[in-house]
């Protein structure tokens, strides 16, 4: 049994803490192991190969086998294990669109699992970055628009995660700009950097994730790996993070010892700044240690709490829990009479299905950044629709005409790669100098930039240049809508897309997200009736792409406040297309709020004609506002036969009604008359709101939970 084994027996058994383990480590380290705990364990030259090496298995930082100390063995990503042949699930803004934390759980449970089956023992799926604006190239790695619902799906994941790995949530803060996010400078005052943009991270962190990793952006004047604003005084001093914190990988940190003092622990992934720089020396020792014992007591500590026994991972399941989230994330935007009844789910029999668009035959997993996940198999629409009507003819055809004497037709259209992800490339040429001679010389740099933007094994990704589809696929749509009046959108994308021009010109419309490895199959499902679509929009799609809040791809500096999406749409008189969490399904309910205490009391009924699901939402408003910007504050998934009524107790998170004092840190009621709404969406009517009395506005810390 080794000396880190031993450590873990005894802090299992409740015979030694986590911080006492942790300081008997330390105490036998030597001060070049110390050293070793506080950077990533590759060479520098390594990072040519790092898109192999994470693919591989798990990247490795502060492993000291003398001791038996396992080191942080990291795994992306958020939408499955990035190592060898995993499950590949929806991303992250499909699984929001559920709406369903319990199901969010069960998902990082089964990541969780993989990932430690296949050596990893720290997962870094936790992406709870604000959709300030869709262009964001990296927005299908989050959860959305509002805070509530990030928050309380990134925990969600979070707990399923920490069974098996330790979980890390990202990035710590304000990254939402892809293009720029190396170097761009995000200013903020107090009241929006805490109420809007930080809430969700503190739910994550009181869920238990061992660590957060910071972002590459600054945020007023100071990059987020020196920036102790964000790292000591909010992470540790006000929310009381104990866990460690690690930069983004490469260029996420800036100075070995500027980032230690303001809190930093790891440096990812590389030997670079801490191994040149950074030496254990009377200045310097009392931070080594304080990160040391960050490390290894939850290192410790997460080894003694997580399930003893191995995972056994059954693919099947994790597939068939793949096709399940992508069924209850797609969202139904439209579905309008055809002959007098809703085109979906598709009726009559079905011999000739036309389906159309680039689209249909691709597996449609999304980005190819460092969230890239490879599974064993994929489904396209076309192969879903096949699979599923078997006595049908189901052509894949390029034109209008050859759909129009079909009993229907699927147009599939939307984005990929080349239209936003991860943009992996650092487009400073200097930003090659970390490798050495002779990457510091400037006709280097600039043929090294050139050769990587060429050579990755990653998608281009980047912020998206339109919030529109693309023209070709706009014409598509037209043209097929008119041959045949029985046409079904089947949108692929990650984010908002503008659909003005063509959305009023088809009968139904469902965003179907990138949908992961059984999304095709899930696709087929619901268009064919199969399955009902469950999906409650997780931002607001608007009308118009100059209702959104500024956006600047190439910023160097940006400022954000508080209103962004239907927040901004509602201050401003601007009705959305789709307003925040709508989406339809193929039966219809009735939601009654009866009472709001603790809780808030909702009777929920089916009333149709087929068995379905709905999303209970709550929003909290200023009824004395001349113009009220009702915000979410709590909501719950709730499933009914037809006919059957039932009353569900909703838990409320009261933080969007909550301010913050900057300088005493405690938080209170917002002026105004604050009433609750129950809604199936974002509210166009306050007809049978209650008042928000005292006795259910008990918190105070603004815990976005």
């Amino acid at each position: 049994m080794t000396t880190f084994e031993d450590a873990v027996r005894r802090v299992r058994a409740g015979s030694l803490s986590s911080g006492a383990a942790a300081d008997g480590l330390v105490a036998a380290l030597t001060d070049d192991e110390l050293l070793w705990l506080l950077d990533g364990d590759l060479p520098v030259r390594a990072a040519v190969r790092l898109p192999a090496l994470i693919k591989a298995g798990p990247v490795v930082a502060g492993a000291i086998p003398r001791l038996g100390i396992p080191g942080i063995r990291f795994s992306d990503g958020p939408r499955g294990v990035v190592m060898g042949r995993s499950t590949a699930f929806p991303v992250t803004m499909e699984r929001a669109a559920t709406w369903d934390p319990a199901l969010e759980e069960r998902v990082g449970l089964a990541m969780g699992a993989e990932a430690r089956a296949l050596g990893a023992n720290y997962s870094g799926a936790v992406c709870v970055n604000l959709l300030r604006h869709p262009a964001w190239g990296r927005a299908q790695e989050c959860y959305g628009e509002d805070p509530v619902l990030t928050g309380r799906m990134g925990a969600a994941l979070t707990r399923g995660l920490r069974r098996n790995v330790m979980a890390c949530v990202k990035h710590f803060a304000l990254n939402s700009i892809e293009n720029a996010r190396f170097r761009v400078d995000v200013e903020v005052d107090a009241h929006p950097l805490h109420e809007v943009y930080l809430p969700h991270f503190k739910a994550v962190v009181d869920a238990g994730a061992e660590s957060v990793m910071s972002a590459y952006n600054a945020v007023n004047g100071a990059h987020a790996d020196q920036n102790a604003v964000l790292l000591t005084d909010i992470l540790r001093d006000e929310w009381g993070f104990t866990g460690f914190v690690t930069s983004d990988w490469v260029w996420g940190t800036h100075d070995a010892v500027t980032s230690l003092e303001a809190g930093l622990d790891v440096e990812m992934p590389l030997r670079m700044h801490r191994a040149r720089h950074l030496r254990v020396g009377p200045a310097t020792r009392p931070l080594v240690l304080r990160s040391a014992r960050r490390i290894l007591a939850t290192t410790v500590g997460h080894y003694a709490a997580r399930d003893p026994d191995e995972p056994a991972v059954d693919a099947s399941a994790h597939r068939s829990l793949a096709h399940e989230v992508a069924v209850r994330g797609a969202v139904l935007l439209r579905n309008e009479p055809v002959d007098g009844t809703p085109l979906l789910p598709l009726r009559g029999p079905i011999r000739r299905l036309a389906v159309l668009g680039r689209l249909a035959t691709a597996p449609n997993l999304g980005d190819r950044g460092s969230s890239m996940v490879d599974p064993p198999t994929t489904s396209s629409p076309l192969a879903g629709l096949r699979a599923a009507l078997p006595a049908a003819e189901v052509s894949h055809v390029d034109s209008a005409a050859a759909a129009a004497s079909a009993d229907a037709a699927v147009v599939v259209v939307g984005m990929g790669p080349a239209d936003e992800g991860e943009r992996i490339t650092n487009d400073d040429p200097a930003s090659f100098a970390f490798l050495g001679f002779p990457f510091t010389l400037r006709p280097v740099q600039r043929l090294a930039a050139r050769l990587a933007r060429r050579a990755t094994r990653f998608g281009p990704g980047g912020d998206r240049t339109s919030l529109t589809l693309h023209g070709a696929d706009e014409a598509l749509i037209a043209a097929v809508a008119a041959a045949n009046p029985r046409t079904v959108v089947v949108v692929i994308g990650g984010s908002a897309i503008l659909m003005e021009s063509w959305r009023s010109r088809v009968p139904a419309i469902l965003l179907a997200w990138y949908p992961g490895m059984a999304g095709g199959a899930a696709i087929a499902d619901i268009l064919t009736g199969a399955a009902e679509p469950g999906g409650r929009l997780p931002f607001a799609v608007p009308t118009d792409a100059d209702h959104l809040p500024f956006f600047d791809r190439d910023a160097k500096t940006i400022r954000y406040d508080a209103w962004w999406g239907q927040r901004k749409l509602d201050r401003d008189g601007r009705r959305a297309a789709y307003p925040f969490g709508f989406g339809l399904g193929y039966t219809t309910f009735e939601i009654a709020l009866r009472e709001v205490s603790d809780v808030a009391g909702v009777r929920v009924t089916n009333t149709g004609g087929r068995a379905g699901s709905t999303v209970v939402q709550l929003y909290a408003f200023d009824a004395d506002a001349e113009r009220p910007v009702p915000q979410l504050i709590g909501f719950q998934r709730v499933a009914l036969d037809p006919g059957a009524v039932t009353d569900v107790e909703v838990a409320l998170d009261l933080t969007p009604t909550r301010r913050r004092d900057p300088a005493t840190r405690t938080w209170s009621r917002r002026p105004g008359r604050w009433r609750v709404v129950a809604a199936a969406h974002h509210p166009d009517s306050f007809a049978g709101a209650v008042d928000l009395t005292s006795s259910s506005d008990r918190g105070g810390t603004g815990d976005g939970r």
